[in-house]
């Protein structure tokens, strides 16, 4: 797993971890806290409406209480009520009665009359909307005031298909306790629904009851008008005179808020339902601008964790870096960071270590380059049997076919060569005699090639005079010659190419021959940067070539190789000017 694998992913995941979770904890009881307390707020909000709702109820209750009684008004009618024998006056004055009453409110759907008296009943009703055949509770009237019931005086009934409030007025003979009759008006709930309508909310779900007596609905602001199961609600679990329980209505989860009163001996309950979305909808707003804070600031986290992880990671990777530099030999160290915390001082610390041991191994590679400099002095005094042997050969030849002329001439290049080779006391020479030897060299090998071996040779007058390194070039051209024109197609050119300038001097050992592929090239390239000890088996070559010239010129040196097999191969080396010993020479070497 990548994350196993990486540090700063196990640094940015538990710097998240422990902001996320606090953040989520905190919205959790945040959320709890806050539903809490709106559902609270909500609950005594409702309390106080419904409470004024309740004393609207109650007056209207009053004013029909009021309507019943209006016969005392009348003492005319009042004087015939008493009498025992029925008169067509009479029955006017109680028709005109009941007229008012009936056409005194909208809501009015029945008015009834018993008189006690002559034992006669008046009814007048709403014959379109009720219908002709309707019926009406009996009720028996007492002889005395003192035997009525008052709990009985409103009751929820129905007349036909309407369902009503009922209210029973007995009409008494003050001072007296005799009842002449009574009263009855059915009252639809139009004006009750004006009065509780304000009280909820259908668009969110919100039902408002009325309750009168023994749990008898009166009035639900539900679109059917239905009121809710029996398992729903429970007005005997309403303890006290208000308060609220949990409960559902119609499959939604909410609570019932109630409200108990009483008109005269009349229990009224009213109670609302309001489901729980409407109740959590403040806290779900208050959450999610909660969540769109803490949001922003998880994301100003994970930048910070980043960063922060980021500054942690970067100083041990660049130590990982430099591990690997030094485990493929490559001692110079890229800058630190500078930082003044552990891990800057752990960098300084590797650094200056590192430094330590570079020394160490440049100590023991000066030493062991030394003995491949011993080696090169001796073999310098054993020319390569092979080249003498066919050199001799050649020498041979010529004497056959050409003159004694040409035999010196090759026999005094041989003999140039054996003397340069042999000088074991010097080590730098001017460049002049370095061209010198290799043209002695390219002589007795074109010798050999015949017309198959072309070379060109190069050097302005200011370049022949620099002191360098002995034996640096003839070792390049035997590499191009045997490696490159020799294993090769036999045949080839040779370009030795010498530049000054102000800031180095080039050289170019430029062939056409077999060349080397780009595997053989980075191996070249990796044992020269890995400073690997001299290897026998490669001769006196471009390694030692490129090693003496490192350990005599330092960082000023630098080299390059690139190749295109049959086209061209080159060698380069750049010596910085500053490191240049000598001056400039008359001679200018154009040669080819």
């Amino acid at each position: 797993m990548w994350i196993k694998k990486s540090l700063f992913a196990k640094l940015l995941l538990g710097m998240l971890i422990a902001a996320v979770i606090p953040f989520s904890l905190s919205n959790i009881v945040s959320y709890s806290t806050t539903s809490e307390g709106i559902e609270q707020n909500v609950i005594e909000l409702n309390q106080k409406t419904m409470s004024l709702g309740t004393d609207h109820i109650k007056r209207y209750l009053q004013e029909l209480t009021l309507d019943s009684v209006a016969y005392y008004q009348d003492n005319a009618l009042m004087n015939n009520l008493r009498r025992t024998a029925a008169s067509p006056l009479l029955l006017v004055q109680i028709r005109e009665q009941l007229n008012q009453l009936y056409g005194g409110r909208s809501e009015m759907r029945a008015v009834r009359y018993i008189n006690a008296k002559i034992n006669q009943t008046f009814t007048l009703q709403d014959n379109v909307g009720l219908g002709a055949n309707i019926s009406f509770t009996d009720i028996v009237l007492p002889e005395r005031y003192g035997d009525w019931d008052e709990s009985s005086e409103f009751e929820v009934t129905r007349i036909g298909e309407e369902q009503v409030l009922a209210l029973h007025r007995p009409l008494v003979d003050y001072p007296s306790s005799d009842v002449l009759g009574l009263t009855s008006l059915y009252v639809g709930t139009d004006k009750i629904a004006s009065l509780m309508s304000p009280l909820s909310d259908s668009s969110k779900g919100e039902v408002t009851f009325l309750y009168i007596r023994n749990a008898s609905l009166l009035y639900s602001s539900a679109d059917d008008g239905a009121p809710p199961a029996a398992a729903d609600i429970d007005l005997a679990a309403f303890a006290g005179d208000d308060g609220a329980v949990d409960g559902r209505y119609d499959g939604r989860r909410g609570i019932y808020i109630y409200q108990k009163d009483r008109y005269k001996d009349l229990p009224l309950t009213m109670v609302k339902f309001v489901p729980k979305e409407t109740i959590n909808e403040s806290a779900n707003e208050m959450l999610n601008r909660v969540l769109l804070i803490q949001l922003v600031a998880i994301a100003f986290v994970i930048l910070l964790a980043a960063a922060l992880s980021f500054m942690t990671i970067a100083p041990i990777k660049r130590l990982l870096r430099m591990i690997g530099q030094v485990e493929s030999g490559n001692y110079k160290m890229e800058p630190t960071s500078g930082n003044a915390d552990e891990l800057g001082v752990l960098e300084q610390r590797f650094r200056t270590m590192i430094r330590n041991l570079d020394e160490l191994v440049i100590r023991e590679y000066r030493g062991k380059l030394e003995i491949s400099t011993a080696r090169l002095k001796m073999l310098q005094a054993q020319i390569n049997p092979h080249f003498l042997y066919n050199t001799l050969q050649s020498i041979g030849t010529l004497a056959l076919r050409h003159g004694v002329n040409e035999i010196s001439d090759k026999i005094t290049e041989l003999g140039s060569i054996m003397r340069y080779s042999m000088d074991l006391k010097t080590e730098t020479v001017p460049l002049s005699g370095e061209i010198r030897h290799v043209e002695n060299y390219l002589s007795l090998q074109k010798g050999r090639f015949k017309h198959k071996l072309s070379y060109a040779l190069s050097c302005p007058p200011e370049a022949l005079g620099v002191l360098v390194p002995k034996m640096i070039l003839q070792p390049l051209v035997e590499n191009s010659i045997v490696h490159g024109i020799e294993q090769g197609s036999g045949s080839g050119t040779l370009h030795i190419g010498i530049e000054r300038t102000d800031d180095s001097l080039h050289i170019r050992v430029i062939d056409n021959g077999k060349g080397m592929d780009p595997d053989a090239v980075r191996r070249i390239k990796d044992e020269y940067a890995a400073a690997q000890p001299y290897r026998e088996d490669r001769g006196i070559g471009l390694m030692n070539v490129l090693y003496r010239l490192q350990l005599y010129y330092g960082e000023r040196f630098r080299w390059d190789i690139e190749s295109e097999p049959y086209e061209s191969t080159t060698i380069s080396l750049h010596i910085a000017a500053d490191r240049l010993q000598g001056g400039e020479s008359d001679e200018r070497i154009d040669r080819g």
